[in-house]
């Protein structure tokens, strides 16, 4: 839009890294020498009366701009920092040509001027272009605060001088006014303003939020900060006022600094305690972390009962197991190797193994009452460490072994960490109670979490879901109590060292009642030692036929109900102490036997006075015991035929019925047996009691016996009991529980005991003194049980079989 032009020569005033715009003015400094030298030339060619004029010319780089702007040098002086300058006022564009002479030492120019007109009045888009930079341009100004620049931009219509008055922009490069110098169209040029202008105002608004919210970060830290320190200030005053000692319980940093803590849980509980100061008061995860590190702190990382040789005293050990139990010599001398062992390497100085210690984990299975878990209170007495039981009846949730995470409301460690927690010490004695009545449901196996508590090759590095820091367990001496060893899982079982407790013969029962049970409860009812005595007779009659059990916990009760009484009679006047209880007091004292041998009964009121009866051996939660085994045919008439059992028996029984009934038919002839009674009569097997489960493999040989019996009419030697697997051919098997089961015997008055042949190697277990009162006959072929078992045949007389109507 460029209209008609003026011809001129001019010096040229460089301008490096600078540029002016028509309208603006502008102090340059006389020191250069390039600036001094244009303006020299300027006022020599001057003309009296008109002010000299320049060209100013952008130079970037050494290169000058294709546009200048012509100066007028309105004044020469001196700046504010007293350097000479000049004060120059930009009029207009011109266009430089070529170069000519002029005077001074300036480069002189021939330029033409380049005339920017506006149609009047203006285009709406242009129009709305003015408006919107006078707005950007308002906004900026006002943010820096420029309030008397915003009246004059305001005040400004021309186009042309409004696009040239954002040359005085700070946030423009020298590239972007040269630009504007450059582009002689004036709404082009200010469309170029409004842009720039547009995107400086929205990067500073980023850049103020971004401050903002970093102000405003800092500034809840910095009054957070400031809180929390006149927080504390208040309570040292407050403590200072009621005359209470500073507390640094909640000085947790300086807690775990002072704690002997091995390396790792420190840098652990360092963690949570950086993690606890970032934390406010009101924050939940602040609680977790205490109760975490309250914990941490509490447990005994460091803390040892003394294990040097001179703490080993395996003699006084041996003594203090000797005083407490009678009998449990397996057990007892189990414990004694171990601490033998553990005293020949603390002498020699074999310290650790593979980093990890001389821990021991040892199952006693055992029938109740026979001592089990005061057994364990014992070992730690001999070893001289701390003692803590752990019950595990019922427990079904596996975080009650391995703890839950921290994560859970209400979070605990597991009661591995629990139990070394409340001993205080890192080497005790463990008792885990009824590991076999440990469940599992939806909530894990407790049983697989015990896996690793109970391996010697991973306890060293357990590691509790809530404490989540390795704890060595490795001197940890566990000792797991169980009734019935099938219900222990397998590879739980192969982790422990297995000690069986089969129960007490009479004369220990004597032993116990007289030197522990007694005792302990003459001081419970209240009497002194020697003001009550019970002869050994009467004990024995009290463990013999008052209560037949495998341990001693029935015959604690009945002494205990024995005392009472007499104490009552004595304090009714009807009996004066001291007082000697003898065999004859019993009776009436506490009433009958409950358990009347079948040896001492009248021989027709025995069980085994009709023929189908047999004496069995079995092995229960409670120990060994005696079972019955009846059987009787059905009247060909009246009763079904095929073979019919009660009793609850378990597949395996079943089986073993199954297998006794099949024998006899294929070698009835064989034993001359009717067993053509068989085809056409019912067989009944019965097995009292009824309301108690039974199963296993050990009655077959009875089984066997029972129905021969019935189908020969000899009947069973009331002095006789058996116990054994059979098999189709006839072959006695192995069993179990060999030793429980002659216990049971020898407690019910039997004389005779018919066992596999091949347990025969298990009667070393046995007592001597038990085997001295049996006569025991191990057999390999069912043919030698009823041999040994069945009374001699009557003399032709057709043999009575009972009938089941």
């Amino acid at each position: 839009m460029a209209s008609t032009s003026t011809s001129l020569t001019l010096p040229v005033l460089p301008l490096d890294d600078e540029v002016v715009l028509p309208g603006m003015v502008v102090p340059l400094d006389l020191s250069d020498a390039d600036v001094r030298a244009a303006v020299e030339a300027a006022q020599a060619a001057a003309s009296s009366g008109n002010k000299p004029r320049v060209l100013l010319v952008p130079r970037v780089d050494g290169t000058y701009a294709g546009i200048g702007t012509l100066g007028r040098i309105e004044q020469v002086g001196r700046l504010s920092d007293g350097d000479p300058g000049a004060l120059i006022r930009g009029l207009g564009r011109v266009r430089i040509g070529s170069g000519t002479t002029g005077p001074g030492a300036a480069l002189w120019v021939e330029g033409t001027t380049v005339e920017e007109t506006v149609p009047e009045p203006l285009p709406g888009s242009v129009a709305e272009l003015v408006t919107e930079y006078k707005a950007l341009a308002t906004s900026w100004l006002r943010k820096r605060g420029a309030w008397q620049v915003v009246d004059r931009v305001q005040q400004i219509e021309d186009v042309p001088t409004l696009a040239d008055n954002s040359g005085y922009s700070p946030f423009l490069t020298t590239e972007q006014k040269v630009q504007l110098l450059e582009t002689v169209d004036p709404v082009a040029r200010l469309k170029f303003a409004t842009e720039a202008l547009r995107h400086h105002l929205a990067e500073q608004d980023v850049a103020e939020s971004i401050a903002k919210d970093v102000q405003e970060g800092v500034d809840k830290q910095q009054r957070e900060f400031l809180l929390r320190r006149q927080l504390e200030a208040v309570r040292k005053e407050l403590a200072g006022l009621n005359g209470d000692p500073e507390d640094e319980s909640d000085d947790y940093r300086a807690r775990v600094e002072a704690a002997d803590l091995p390396e790792d849980v420190r840098k652990a509980a360092l963690k949570e305690v950086d993690k606890l100061e970032r934390s406010s008061d009101q924050s939940p995860d602040g609680s977790w972390i205490r109760t975490w590190l309250d914990t941490v702190l509490e447990l005994p990382w460091n803390e040892r009962t003394d294990d040097s040789a001179s703490a080993y005293d395996i003699a006084g050990a041996k003594e203090v197991l000797d005083a407490d139990h009678s009998g449990l010599e397996d057990v007892k001398e189990r414990i004694t190797e171990y601490l033998a062992v553990r005293k020949r390497r603390a002498e020699r100085g074999l310290g650790l193994v593979g980093g990890r210690r001389g821990g021991a984990v040892l199952a006693l299975v055992g029938p109740p009452g026979v001592g089990k878990t005061s057994l364990g209170e014992s070992v730690a007495r001999a070893m001289g460490r701390k003692f803590v039981r752990v019950a595990l009846g019922g427990v079904r949730d596996e975080a009650e072994i391995r703890g839950h995470r921290r994560t859970y409301v209400g979070a605990l460690p597991g009661r591995i960490v629990r139990a070394v927690k409340e001993a205080g010490s890192m080497n005790p004695v463990v008792l885990l109670d009824e590991i076999d009545k440990v469940g599992s449901d939806f909530r894990g196996d407790p049983a697989a979490a015990l896996l690793e508590v109970l391996d010697p090759a991973q306890n060293h590095t357990f590691r509790d879901h809530y404490l989540e820091v390795e704890l060595d367990l490795s001197d940890v001496v566990f000792l797991a109590t169980a009734n019935v060893l099938e219900a222990i899982p397998e590879p739980l079982l192969d982790r422990m060292e297995l000690v069986r407790l089969d129960g007490y013969t009479e004369d220990e029962k004597v032993v116990i009642a007289r030197d522990h049970l007694l005792p302990r409860q003459l001081e419970r009812a209240g009497l002194e030692p020697g003001e009550v005595t019970l002869e050994a007779d009467a004990l024995r009659k009290l463990a013999g036929e008052y209560t037949r059990e495998a341990g001693v916990r029935n015959l604690e009760r009945a002494i205990a109900r024995l005392l009472r009484k007499v104490a009552a009679q004595h304090e009714l006047g009807e009996r004066k102490l001291p007082f000697t209880v003898g065999v004859d007091e019993l009776r009436p004292l506490i009433g009958r036997p409950h358990h009347t041998p079948e040896s001492v009964q009248d021989p027709a009121e025995r069980r085994t006075a009709v023929p189908g009866v047999v004496t069995g051996l079995a092995v229960t939660g409670a120990g060994g015991d005696v079972l019955y085994v009846e059987a009787s045919l059905a009247d060909p008439e009246t009763g079904a035929s095929g073979l019919q059992l009660t009793g609850q028996l378990g597949d395996v029984m079943k089986e073993s019925a199954h297998i006794a009934l099949s024998f006899l038919r294929s070698h009835g002839a064989e034993l001359e047996l009717p067993v053509a009674d068989l085809k056409e009569r019912g067989v009944h097997l019965h097995v009292p009691a009824g309301a108690v489960p039974k199963d296993g493999p050990s009655a077959g040989v009875t089984m066997t016996t029972a129905l021969a019996s019935l189908l020969s009419g000899r009947q069973v030697r009331p002095d006789v009991a058996m116990t054994g697997e059979v098999s189709l051919t006839g072959r006695v098997l192995p069993i179990g529980g060999v030793k429980q089961k002659l216990l049971a015997a020898h407690r019910a008055g039997i004389t005779t005991v018919i066992i596999p042949k091949r347990n025969e190697p298990d009667l070393d277990d046995v007592p001597a003194e038990i085997l001295e009162d049996l006569e025991v006959h191990p057999v390999a072929d069912v043919r030698q049980v009823l041999e040994l078992a069945l009374t001699p045949a009557s003399n032709g007389a057709a043999p009575e079989v009972p009938v089941a109507a």
